[in-house]
């Protein structure tokens, strides 16, 4: 069975979990979507509106304008994989709840596991948290560091873009700034200098800390 089949196999019981409530008011389960074989994997929050209705992951504005930043990078949507901390939308779009994460982490560290990504992108402070706990996104967004075996690129959620012209403003000059980084995601040990130690971000010698 190849990345592709493990990864659908995946999906169709995610589209029948009930390990949480949030499946009872959602339409549809959103597994995730993208190459099976990608080196960038992007993280978001929960399934919105148009994403609970198609089953897609950021298929809405927030969606769109993701892809508008994959494309100022030379990145294309099927070249990525793109899925959520979880699987079905809360309710009116609120915050998933710390159970919610819990119970649907499993099947984000399957799919992480089959795809063995050199880069995850977290959007947003949820699935920042899900690497660095103790980070605030406003001290960390746009930069990388390693941790749990992997890279982390935490990133503004495009969503909180949308309400926020300097917080689109940033995102759009994180994504410029790492866009070496995009193009080269094998090299990520040697363009990752950051290291994550009892929760905390740091830096070489001299650079003091991120937090």
């Amino acid at each position: 069975m190849d990345n592709r089949d493990k990864l659908s196999t995946l999906a169709r019981q995610i589209q029948i979990c009930k390990k949480c409530p949030l499946y009872k008011e959602a339409t549809k389960a959103v597994p995730g979507e993208g190459s099976s074989e990608a080196k960038i994997v992007f993280i978001g929050e929960g399934p919105g509106f148009y994403e609970d209705v198609q089953g897609k992951p950021f298929v809405g504005n927030a969606g769109k304008y993701l892809d508008f930043l994959l494309t100022k990078v030379g990145l294309k949507r099927d070249e990525v994989f793109i899925t959520n901390v979880v699987k079905h939308r809360p309710p009116e779009n609120r915050d998933p709840a710390t159970a919610e994460v819990i119970a649907c982490s499993a099947w984000l560290e399957q799919q992480l596991a089959i795809i063995s990504p050199k880069i995850i992108v977290t959007l947003g402070r949820w699935s920042l948290a899900r690497y660095a706990p103790r980070a605030k996104i406003s001290d960390v967004h746009g930069k990388l560091f390693r941790t749990q075996g992997v890279a982390v690129l935490p990133m503004y959620h495009p969503a909180a873009a949308l309400r926020s012209g300097q917080t689109q403003k940033q995102l759009e000059e994180d994504f410029l700034k790492n866009s070496d980084l995009f193009s080269n995601p094998e090299k990520t040990e040697e363009l990752t200098k950051n290291t994550l130690e009892n929760g905390q971000v740091s830096l070489p010698e001299g650079q003091g800390s991120l937090f």
